[in-house]
């Protein structure tokens, strides 16, 4: 009777910690989110992506988005597809119009730092039924971070977009400039974490590289124009595509590679 005991028990408590099952239709409602659902599901559990999953300027992982169906108009076709995971938009009822329980959902606030993409890695993990392959991801992460070349030389970087906006501290950039040895102009002048600075003040602040997304020097209107200005031209750029920055996620190795791998190759002033 006693062993009887025990075993019921145990069956229990393995009932207890298993949790619900894996999802099998799984729909991201962002582009933030699909870097995490695409590196962590399996395939045949992705049911759509969000509308701008297959854009390569904000989908950081639009290689593996595009065998993926994206969504045209969400509310309807989320209603459709009755998912039993939604991730990527805030939690509660009313949900895309579902009643309350209709779904599983998983909010993800947008990451600003590396500590927070690790704890968002391991919440959608355990939510896909995959926990043991976002540890595997962490772990590759953490391995290719490490081995980042030491900067050669360090510096003032301003992250410098169309129309003159700064991105400053406490961003997932600003995170990045640090890591790969360089201090953000707009820590050094008080600003927020996103704010104007006229081309007069940048260049009278004397940044010694300018940070800038790839693709926003092609000129196509007066706000990318400004990025040509023969004023900004002595300044050295470090170049990284905005789908690598714009979200927390997988490409934040991509990203501090990329710009670690240009200051060692730029010349000595």
């Amino acid at each position: 009777m006693r062993s009887f005991r025990i075993i019921a028990a145990l069956g229990a408590l393995a009932l207890v910690s298993a949790g619900p099952p894996p999802p099998k239709r799984i729909v991201s409602l962002n582009t933030c989110a699909d870097q995490y659902v695409l590196a962590l599901a399996d395939p045949g559990q992705i049911a759509a992506l969000s509308p701008y999953g297959h854009d390569p300027e904000l989908s950081a992982a639009v290689a593996k988005a595009r065998r993926y169906r994206t969504l045209k108009r969400p509310a309807e076709e989320v209603l459709a597809i009755r998912p039993d995971l939604l991730i990527g938009f805030p939690t509660g009822s009313g949900v895309v119009g579902a009643p309350p329980g209709q779904w599983r959902t998983l909010g993800l606030a947008s990451a600003d730092s590396y500590a927070m993409i690790l704890a968002q890695i391991r919440q959608v993990a355990a939510a896909v039924g995959h926990p043991a392959r976002g540890e595997a991801l962490i772990a590759s992460m953490n391995r290719d971070l490490a081995a980042l070349p030491r900067a050669r030389r360090g510096g003032i970087a301003a992250y410098y977009q169309r129309r003159g906006y700064m991105t400053g501290t406490g961003t997932l950039v600003d995170e990045l400039m640090r890591r790969v040895g360089l201090t953000n102009l707009a820590g050094k002048l008080g600003r927020p974490a996103l704010s104007q600075l006229p081309l007069e003040e940048l260049i009278a602040a004397r940044p010694d590289w300018l940070i800038v997304e790839s693709g926003s020097e092609q000129v196509v209107d007066q706000g990318t124009e400004m990025l040509q200005h023969p004023i900004l031209k002595h300044i050295p750029r470090i170049r990284v595509p905005q789908a690598w920055t714009v979200c927390g996620g997988p490409a934040y190795v991509q990203a501090a590679r990329l710009m670690a791998a240009q200051i060692n190759a730029a010349p000595s002033s």
